[in-house]
């Protein structure tokens, strides 16, 4: 662990009963431990999915979200430690984060668990091929699990590829209030 990893603090999960979606990410980045907020890394694209696929009514900054709770979001993720990539995170940490995970779905229970990134998904359920969207067989019954792309700039889909698969959620998500 770098002496800069042992500095940065965890960033707080924001949950809360009764949400639509929790996006849950393999752990904070350096500049998320730095300042505190989810998805903080300039180079990341979370905030431009949201909007683009429709679950924002606005472009939000990072220290901004807290503010989703209004729209029925949350955030949390696998592991809590920030490090530079997810390399730096050992099986342990996962081991543990999975078991903590798990407890936080099941006593939150929002209607949908999006998993930002296959691997954090893999991570989650030790199921070994996954595909994008909605799974057919949820860990949590009657919980829906949503799997979306990582918003990382080093993922190689292009915004446009990615945002449509979050735009699923979006659709979906309307239906429910219908």
């Amino acid at each position: 662990m770098s002496e800069q990893e042992t500095e940065l603090r965890e960033v707080d999960d924001h949950l809360d009963y009764g949400l639509s979606v929790v996006f849950i990410g393999f752990n904070p980045s350096l500049k998320s431990g730095e300042i505190g907020h989810h998805y903080a890394n300039p180079r990341n694209r979370f905030w431009r999915i949201l909007e683009g696929a429709g679950l924002t009514p606005h472009l939000y900054d990072p220290s901004e979200d807290r503010e989703l709770l209004k729209l029925g979001y949350g955030f949390t993720n696998i592991v809590s430690r920030p490090t530079r990539g997810v390399e730096d995170i050992t099986r342990e940490e996962y081991a543990k984060g999975r078991l903590e995970l798990h407890a936080k779905l099941k006593e939150y229970r929002p209607k949908v668990a999006c998993f930002v990134g296959k691997g954090v998904y893999t991570e989650y359920s030790k199921k070994s091929k996954v595909n994008w969207g909605f799974q057919p067989e949820p860990l949590i019954p009657e919980m829906h699990e949503f799997v979306a792309p990582s918003s990382s700039g080093l993922v190689r889909m292009s915004l446009e590829e990615i945002t449509d698969i979050y735009r699923h959620l979006q659709t979906f998500l309307s239906s429910e209030i219908v």
